[in-house]
């Protein structure tokens, strides 16, 4: 996918863009989980959210192409959105984003904000991607994948400054949404020479991704309902999956009440906002907390783009 020197060049351009983010380790959330804890905080990066880092890189690999496109189309629940569109505004290229019906609210002002044209089609994320890629046919723009090795490189530094941060590292619980967060994690640890436990995360009313890895092949799910949008993937892409079935450990379900407890203890133990798929990493923890006693251990707080009202909810609850 690239090696050591592609992810160090990368990680040189990003940080152009994009300060570098923190991990804590928090000694009241230690106590809550029982071991030494880090937290990546991605929801700290200038969008809420990692996905910023991967925009930046894939659109510079346009650009450098020598043949930038007219524009670009791309589907999202948001965070990728508003990695593509903060990217396509200062390149000047204009970009079309397909949200769901039904879509945050929030997260759709903030990709209006960023420039992008939005455009609300279907009831998931899947059939947004399918409107998305006619779109890009009609109009004669590029699609913009959800998962790309330019994307997945972008990606990956974060996990580049987690592990040269924080050594020896027993595990870290990544949430899987499309798959760049987990994957980037991956061969960042690979190409470090690192023996860290990779967890991945799915919601268990989106586990795709869970039933695929325990089959071992592409497994596919009717619906993907649950309030943590990040994950809620029916169709896992098959070179994402690839390379979660050879190098993870494991794929954790987590329920949304799980997920929600872990929003409500982030909010308590380090006054932090996580969305949905932000605290499924936490959540995954929390499960297996009695394994993971006395372990060095990380988790990714991958966003933290949810919407008011339902944050209020989840911390009233």
């Amino acid at each position: 996918m690239f090696d050591l020197p592609a992810l160090r060049e990368a990680a040189a351009f990003v940080h152009q863009h994009v300060p570098a983010t923190a991990q804590h380790a928090w000694p009241l959330l230690a106590e809550r989980v029982g071991c030494k804890v880090w937290v990546k905080h991605e929801n700290h990066a200038p969008t809420g959210a990692f996905k910023v880092r991967g925009g930046l890189v894939y659109v510079r690999s346009l650009l450098a192409s020598g043949k930038p496109p007219r524009g670009l189309v791309t589907a999202t629940r948001g965070n990728h959105g508003q990695s593509m569109a903060l990217a396509a505004r200062q390149a000047g290229i204009p970009l079309v984003i397909v949200v769901p019906e039904g879509n945050s609210r929030e997260k759709n002002a903030a990709m209006r904000a960023l420039g992008a044209e939005l455009i609300e089609h279907g009831v998931d994320f899947d059939v947004a991607r399918e409107e998305a890629a006619r779109l890009a046919a009609e109009l004669g723009y590029e699609m913009v994948p959800s998962f790309h090795a330019e994307l997945v490189r972008g990606v990956a530094t974060y996990a580049l400054e987690l592990f040269e941060a924080v050594t020896d590292l027993d595990c870290v619980y990544v949430p899987i949404g499309m798959g760049s967060g987990i994957c980037g994690l991956i061969q960042a640890r690979n190409l470090l020479g690192l023996k860290t436990q990779i967890v991945g995360v799915v919601s268990s009313a989106a586990d795709a991704y869970a039933q695929s890895f325990e089959r071992g092949r592409i497994v596919t799910t009717a619906t993907a309902d649950t309030f943590a949008d990040g994950m809620a993937c029916r169709v896992p892409h098959p070179d994402a999956f690839a390379l979660i079935r050879e190098h993870a450990a494991r794929i954790v379900r987590v329920s949304d009440e799980e997920i929600a407890q872990a929003m409500r203890i982030y909010h308590e133990t380090t006054h932090n906002t996580a969305e949905g798929a932000g605290a499924a990493a936490l959540a995954a923890l929390l499960q297996e907390r009695d394994s993971q006693q006395g372990k060095r251990v990380a988790v990714v707080l991958s966003g933290a783009n949810i919407d008011r009202q339902r944050y209020a909810q989840v911390l009233l609850d």
